[in-house]
C-alpha cells in the first residue's frame, strides 16, 4: 500500500502557521497527514510589544526591538528544509507555499530538490525573470496601491532592521485597503478575525537573482500553481506571468494550473474547495 503524502505549509508574510488550522482539520478529516511551518520569528518566536496592546503607545512601537531582525531567507528555507527532512522519513513530501511563502519554498526547491515530490503555490511568489521587489514595478502590479497601507506602517525600517505593521489600527481607510487587499469577499467579521492572527514583524530579506527559481534544481520538481481568481495582492495577471516565466525556464516540466475561486485568504477562511484540491493532488 502506497504511503501517503504529507503535506507541508509555509505562510506569507506577517502570517503564521495558525494561518492554516481550518484547513489542517478539513485535510485531516479528508484523511491526510499535514504541518504547518513557523518561519524563524514567527508563531510563538514572535514580537508582540507591551506598546502593541491597547491602549497602544504608537511611539514606543515605532522603537521596540523584534526578535524578526536578522532573520534571513536563508534561514526561512534552513527551517522549511529541517521540516522537510523530518517529513520524508514518513514518505512523500508535498510543499505548499502562500504569498510571500513561494519566495521560501523556491529557495527551498533550489536546494534540496530530493525532499520535495512536488512543490505547490497557492498565490505565491515564484521568482523567475525578477527579483520579486522588482515585480512591483511591473504593469501587472499596476492595479495595487501600497501606499493605502502607508499610515500603518510603524517606526524606520532601517534602523529597527525589520518591517512593522499596525494591524490593530481603527482608521477605517486603512482597514478598508486591507480588506480589499486581501480578503474582499471575506465578511468583515471574519476579516477582523483573519488580521487579529497577523504578527506585527516581518523580516526585510525578499531574496536576490541567486533565489530565482533554478531549473537545474527548483525544475527537476513537479508543480502545481493554483490561481485564485479574485486576488486584489497578487493579481491573476501577476501569477499567471509567473506561470508563463517558470513554463519557458522548465518547458519540459511545466506548471499543473489550477484556479480556486476568490481572495488572497478566502481559501484559508473557507478551505473546503482548496482541501479537496489538495487532496487530489495527493491521490495521484
Amino acid at each position: 500500500m502506497q504511503t501517503p503524502p504529507t503535506f507541508v505549509f509555509v505562510h506569507g508574510a506577517f502570517a503564521n502557521s495558525f494561518s492554516f488550522a481550518p484547513l489542517q482539520a478539513e485535510l485531516a478529516l479528508l484523511g491526510h497527514r499535514s504541518v504547518a511551518v513557523d518561519l524563524p520569528g514567527h508563531g510563538f518566536e514572535a514580537t508582540f510589544p507591551a506598546a502593541y496592546q491597547a491602549p497602544q503607545d504608537l511611539n514606543a512601537l515605532a522603537v521596540e526591538p523584534g526578535s524578526i531582525k536578522g532573520v534571513t531567507l536563508a534561514g526561512n528555507a534552513a527551517r522549511v528544509i529541517e521540516v522537510l527532512e523530518r517529513a520524508k522519513r514518513n514518505g512523500p513530501t508535498i510543499l505548499v507555499g502562500h504569498s510571500r511563502g513561494g519566495i521560501t519554498i523556491t529557495a527551498a526547491g533550489n536546494a534540496r530538490p530530493e525532499l520535495i515530490d512536488r512543490i505547490v503555490y497557492v498565490s505565491a511568489w515564484c521568482p523567475v525573470d525578477l527579483n520579486v521587489q522588482d515585480y512591483y514595478a511591473e504593469p501587472e502590479m499596476a492595479g495595487t496601491d501600497p501606499g493605502a497601507i502607508a499610515p500603518a506602517f510603524v517606526g524606520n525600517p532601517a534602523e529597527l532592521g525589520l518591517l512593522r505593521t499596525n494591524f490593530r489600527t481603527a482608521d477605517p481607510a486603512v482597514l478598508a485597503a486591507f480588506k480589499q487587499a486581501i480578503s474582499a469577499d471575506l465578511t468583515d467579521d471574519e476579516f477582523r478575525t483573519f488580521l487579529n492572527t497577523f504578527q506585527p514583524d516581518e523580516n526585510l530579506d525578499a531574496g536576490t537573482s541567486a533565489d530565482r527559481a533554478q531549473a537545474a534544481t527548483w525544475g527537476r520538481i513537479p508543480k502545481t500553481y493554483v490561481r485564485l481568481a479574485a486576488d486584489a495582492s497578487i493579481p491573476l495577471a501577476m501569477q499567471d506571468r509567473m506561470i508563463r516565466e517558470a513554463d519557458a525556464l522548465t518547458p519540459d516540466n511545466p506548471f499543473e494550473v489550477r484556479t480556486l475561486e476568490g481572495s488572497h485568504l478566502r481559501w484559508l477562511a473557507h478551505p473546503k474547495p482548496a482541501a479537496e484540491l489538495l487532496a487530489e493532488l495527493a491521490a495521484r
